[in-house]
């Protein structure tokens, strides 16, 4: 091929990536900001609904991680049928009946009401956010996916920063008509994820071949190159469901996931009330809690860039954790406000970096039904860190008076998942050294 002809090819792959990256990245991060804020509004809801309803630490902490048993139970029938059914109508299914059941959380009355209704949250929430990694692979080459993550990921910081201030302000409505303000918070934070399932309905595209919006050669190039790689992938990996189920390298990289969720969800859930304790005001609260999300976001863009630079992802996972864990025993011995506030900079750097390269990694070994099973099921057991995190900090901090406990609890769990990448690594390296090449006899 000549010079011409390649700088013609680098132009079109260039412009076709601008043109698809604009049409479904600010979207995805929309709808991820949203999920991210119905997910975690609970920290600032806490501020008030914990005495309001008489709720215990470890009642709030069980009830905030219950979510994800829900999830657990959901997320890979829901991500099978999104394989099946196409994105735009399953991501829009998940949009407006998460969005319902998020507003009903402003009618919790009980002990048993909020379990049951942070229960049927995380089931009415399941298969989005393995949904749209599925859904991504679509549409971009595995040596631009790691950026593109890290761009869809980022939403889940900038909803932290941005959403803090406003559960924050949201709260000052208490005793308007009658709701208390996390009611209002509740109500009126849910509402944009109805509002944005009816617009996905008619926007999104499933894949390259139907987007109309493409150019003929953008969509004829990208359509072929998504093609090549698939079958580039096939002889080594894995497509049915079952497959997808049972890899040892999907339980692997599941566990993994299970610390950086426990991180994430700690962050997500008890931040704003060990900010809160540190004798800062509600509004202080929300202004300093968006601080270290906002540090965040840059430091996961620029970390994601260079992993798919160097096509590494298994020691930014790592390194990234480590980082993460380091921050945790911070915040665990910080006693004034300068202090949680830097140590909860350093856990969100390190929680936000290791995301993006570990979701890099399935669709490396998966495709077809196995990549959408096992996708959701990397997220489904992953997430119950999610559980698992804020519960035993709710546990400790309701026997001992400190959070201090906990947040070691979840510092380790974020090395065990350094250890087991490493492990993974380190498997993956000796199957590759020990694999023939193709045509070698025996």
């Amino acid at each position: 091929m000549n010079t011409n002809a390649e700088s013609q090819i680098s132009e079109l792959q260039r412009r076709t990536l601008k043109r698809v990256s604009l049409h479904i990245v600010p979207l995805v991060m929309v709808l991820y900001f949203i999920a991210y804020l119905d997910r975690i509004n609970l920290g600032f809801a806490a501020l008030s609904m914990k005495g309001d309803l008489g709720l215990t630490s470890s009642v709030f902490g069980f009830g905030a991680g219950i979510f994800f048993w829900g999830y657990f139970l959901f997320e890979v029938p829901s991500n099978i049928a999104l394989n099946k059914v196409g994105a735009r109508v399953w991501i829009a299914r998940i949009m407006l009946t998460w969005g319902i059941v998020a507003a009903g959380m402003a009618f919790v009355h009980s002990e048993t009401s909020f379990y049951v209704m942070r229960f049927l949250l995380g089931a009415a929430e399941a298969g989005f956010f393995p949904g749209i990694i599925l859904y991504l692979s679509y549409w971009f080459p595995a040596n631009h996916r790691a950026g593109i993550i890290a761009l869809f990921m980022a939403a889940a910081p900038i909803s932290t920063a941005i959403g803090s201030p406003i559960s924050a302000a949201l709260l000052q409505l208490h005793g308007a008509w009658g709701f208390a303000g996390w009611q209002w918070l509740f109500v009126l934070e849910a509402v944009p994820a109805v509002i944005l399932g009816v617009f996905v309905f008619f926007y999104l595209t499933d894949k390259p071949e139907q987007a109309t919006w493409l150019q003929d050669e953008e969509r004829e190039w990208l359509t072929t190159v998504m093609n090549q790689e698939a079958s580039q992938k096939a002889a080594g990996a894995k497509h049915g469901i079952l497959a997808g189920l049972s890899s040892p390298r999907v339980l692997a990289l599941a566990l993994v996931y299970f610390g950086t969720s426990a991180g994430l969800y700690t962050l997500g859930i008890w931040a704003p009330l060990l900010i809160k304790q540190m004798g800062a005001p509600t509004m202080e609260v929300g202004i300093l809690n968006a601080i270290p999300p906002i540090v965040s976001v840059l430091a996961m863009i620029l970390w994601s860039r260079h992993s798919d630079r160097t096509r590494e992802r298994s020691w930014h996972v790592v390194l990234a954790c480590l980082v993460a864990a380091i921050g945790l025993v911070l915040a665990a011995g910080a006693s004034s406000l300068p202090g949680i506030v830097i140590a909860l900079v350093i856990v969100n750097i390190g929680i936000s970096s290791a995301k993006p390269p570990l979701w890099s990694m399935p669709t490396a070994f998966l495709s077809g039904g196995a990549a959408a099973a096992g996708i959701a099921t990397i997220n489904s057991i992953g997430n119950l860190g999610g559980f698992a995190g804020p519960a035993m900090i709710g546990w400790i901090k309701t026997h001992t008076g400190s959070y201090s406990g906990g947040l070691y609890f979840v510092a380790g769990l974020l090395v065990v998942s350094c250890i087991l990448t490493l492990v993974l690594a380190h498997s993956e390296k000796s199957c590759r050294s020990s694999t023939p090449p193709q045509g070698a006899t025996h």
